[in-house]
């Protein structure tokens, strides 16, 4: 089971307000105020338990769009100090009201760690 990361970090991570349907999926924002780090593998997002296909999540940093599936021990994917990630998903419509997005990454030393947030999601 992955470990869980502590709520009080959690809260300096994801952008509250930031998670968002999209014409063709929806997206989330983190921004990393807590130091760098580096993921070897990003495991699929979670839309309230149900898991979205690898192949359909991404990140963009920069503007620049990648897949999750892209993400490797060799092509780590970088939370930097003081940078907004985009994290998100194509073909995944989400509910109304509250809805809780599960994320996960394994980070080498540490293992996999996965922390879930809940919000309401505005619409582009």
């Amino acid at each position: 089971m992955p470990l869980q990361v502590p709520g009080f970090l959690l809260r300096r991570l994801y952008v509250r307000g930031s998670l968002r349907r999209t014409d063709d999926g929806f997206q989330l924002e983190l921004r990393n105020t807590l130091g760098s780090g580096y993921a070897r593998r990003l495991l699929p997002l979670k839309v309230n338990g149900a898991e979205v296909p690898l192949k359909d999540c991404f990140f963009a940093v920069d503007g620049v769009r990648h897949s999750f599936a892209d993400v490797t021990p060799d092509s780590p994917f970088s939370l930097a100090l003081n940078r907004t990630s985009v994290l998100g998903s194509e073909g995944v419509s989400l509910p109304e009201g509250v809805v809780e997005v599960t994320m996960g990454f394994e980070v080498q030393g540490l293992g996999d760690l996965s922390f879930s947030v809940k919000d309401t999601p505005a619409s582009d």
